[in-house]
């Protein structure tokens, strides 16, 4: 897993790597961004978490459709990336491994994420997205994430041979795995392939937390 240094001596180049989707990690990143807010249905004055905010790209694109959007990450160093872009955003310092502090106690609408999870185990993505489910979503929610991924086991040893020179070693998504992982705890994931190393995936929980259970599409 990343440190949170780590991510304060990237933030300054941040905006400048990901603009380079030519090959991994970010091949797709602008397209996937945009995909996570299409699945979002956003609408005006909707509430939208997005955790791991880092420079802001995601978020604004939330801001430009009316929503309202409070975004967290481990970083000082991204959010202030993110404070001097967009110093309409309310961010928050927060460890999303733990429990989210007051300023974001409450329920949203859509909570979403770019590029962010594959720092996490499974277990631990598991956790995260079981907790955010049962104390974070609003009845009707979802999560939305877009992240680095992979259909298969075997379609990921053939991108790590075929970015070698850049491959760096994380707890990236392997859908045939993963997905069966947040089912057993009442996740069903919808996901839709972005690039031949990004996707998108739309949570819901299987009862909401109004004990309803939703129509899946």
């Amino acid at each position: 897993m990343t440190t949170s240094q780590e991510f304060d001596d990237w933030a300054s180049s941040y905006d400048e790597d990901v603009q380079d989707e030519s090959g991994f990690p970010f091949m797709g990143y602008g397209n996937a961004l945009n995909q996570v807010v299409q699945h979002s249905s956003a609408q005006p004055s909707m509430s939208v978490l997005d955790l791991g905010v880092g420079s802001g790209n995601l978020a604004a694109r939330f801001v430009m459709q009316g929503c309202n959007v409070f975004g967290a990450d481990f970083s000082r160093e991204m959010i202030a990336q993110a404070e001097a872009k967009f110093p309409f955003l309310e961010i928050v310092q927060a460890d999303v491994t733990q429990p989210l502090p007051a300023p974001l106690n409450r329920y949203f609408d859509r909570i979403v994420s770019g590029y962010m999870f594959h720092e996490f185990p499974l277990e631990t993505k598991v956790e995260i997205f079981k907790r955010l489910a049962d104390d974070h979503l609003a009845p009707d929610g979802h999560m939305i994430i877009a992240d680095i991924a992979f259909e298969t086991q075997a379609d990921m040893d053939a991108a790590r041979i075929r970015w070698a020179d850049t491959w760096d070693e994380e707890d990236f998504w392997v859908i045939e795995r993963d997905l069966p992982a947040l089912s057993k705890v009442g996740l069903e994931t919808s996901w839709y392939k972005i690039s031949d190393c990004a996707a998108v995936f739309v949570i819901t929980p299987l009862i909401r937390r109004d004990g309803t259970i939703p129509l899946m599409g």
